[in-house]
């Protein structure tokens, strides 16, 4: 039994929604930095299913840049909310103002 390409679209098509609209109700830093690593995974999926179907390492190189840039953006967003958490328990999206020098 062979997985068509189809599943691992409308798979990752479905993750990439279900991020987009956390990312837009959730107001948490937290939750909507997990919506944005999900919306990532979901773009990998997606070139890696291409990658598959083509017969091309094109896509699986991109994968790689993805997750450079993801890791870089863990670095830098974790170190944000981090310092908006120390100064207010409970922060929100909103409360990124109070980063200003």
């Amino acid at each position: 039994m062979t997985i068509h390409a189809s599943w691992y679209l409308t798979l990752g098509a479905v993750l990439f929604t279900i991020g987009a609209v956390g990312l837009l109700v959730r107001r948490n830093v937290l939750v909507m930095f997990m919506c944005i690593e999900l919306m990532l995974n979901a773009a990998n999926l997606t070139f890696v299913t291409f990658a598959r179907e083509l017969n091309d390492t094109g896509g699986q190189v991109a994968v790689f840049f993805v997750l450079v840039v993801a890791a870089a953006e863990v670095v830098v967003g974790l170190g944000v909310i981090v310092a908006i958490f120390r100064r207010r328990v409970g922060a929100t999206a909103d409360d990124v103002h109070m980063l200003k020098g």
